[in-house]
């Protein structure tokens, strides 16, 4: 166990949706501390706002801003609040780093710029320019499939070497690249692929950045915790217990669609509307969501 990035950004996570008011218009800020309190109270102790799943390509600063403050203060120091940074702006970034730090953040993610394929060598000046803006820890989200470019292994490596960058939330797909690096570097792994939580944490990982934590944390933490007392049967079983969730969540639509889709069909907090160009489930996908969900153990 990597304790030192355990400590910054926690182990069992969840990339929080936005909620919004019924047209989309505006943020639910009263159903986000409930969520983030609910969230909590189900084993996450680490919070990503302002990611991929928290619709962050469609909030602005000043929503960003007021969403991180109100988490932080609901969950207060029982969970690691880690805030969003990515963009394909460099400046961008540490803007939203500087005001994450402002706000109270324990930890930044921040992800490959996306849609203007920088190389290698641009990638690592963005990631090193953020970690350089902030006093805070910094969590690199590796995912080419929405970035359209991978970090190569070199570019990690000397990624690891920044005093400030703690992790990777890796969602590559690639576990013989994540198993080298892991190998030559004190960089902590996360998960960031729900699919593969129990192989990247059988490899070495350290822990989840998940979607399907919305609702199955409590087995994400058991699961985490199987794995350092090297009970992989136990864990083999959780992992099994969560296949119909994953593949409800995570392959029938995009996860936030998806994931927001679950939140309303267990009446929790955090459901409800999407802003475009996301739409919310259509009924046959929520029909069979919760085939899925009961599936997965839960009484619809």
């Amino acid at each position: 166990m990597n304790v030192k990035a355990a400590s910054a950004f926690g182990t069992v996570l969840t990339a929080m949706v936005t909620p919004f008011n019924s047209d989309g218009t505006k943020l639910d800020l009263d159903a986000a501390a409930q969520l983030a309190n609910d969230l909590v109270d189900l084993g996450n102790n680490g919070l990503v706002v302002n990611g991929t799943t928290g619709e962050s390509p469609t909030t602005d600063e000043h929503e960003k801003l007021e969403l991180l403050k109100v988490v932080i203060n609901a969950v207060g120091d029982r969970a690691r609040v880690v805030a969003g940074a990515g963009s394909n702006d460099t400046a961008h970034s540490i803007l939203l780093a500087k005001d994450a730090q402002n706000a109270g953040a324990h930890g930044l993610l921040v992800v490959t710029p996306y849609y203007n394929k920088p190389p290698q060598a641009g990638i690592y000046a963005h990631m090193i320019a953020v970690a350089d803006a902030t006093d805070l820890p910094v969590m690199v989200y590796d995912i080419p499939g929405r970035a359209g470019v991978p970090i190569q292994n070199e570019t990690m490596l000397k990624l690891a070497e920044h005093p400030r960058i703690l992790a990777n939330k890796d969602a590559k797909g690639d576990t013989w690249a994540a198993s080298q690096i892991m190998a030559q570097s004190d960089l902590a792994y996360y998960s960031g692929d729900d699919p593969l939580n129990l192989a990247l944490l059988a490899l070495g990982a350290i822990g989840v950045v998940s979607v399907t934590g919305h609702i199955v944390a409590d087995r994400h933490k058991k699961m985490v915790e199987a794995i350092e007392n090297n009970d992989v049967n136990t864990a083999r079983k959780i992992n099994e217990s969560l296949v119909p969730i994953t593949e409800g969540i995570m392959t029938r639509a995009g996860g936030a669609i998806m994931v927001k889709a679950a939140l309303d069909q267990l009446g929790r907090a955090g459901g409800g509307s999407l802003r475009l160009p996301l739409v919310s489930a259509t009924p046959e996908q929520r029909k069979v969501l919760k085939e899925d969900l009961i599936k997965g153990g839960f009484s619809l």
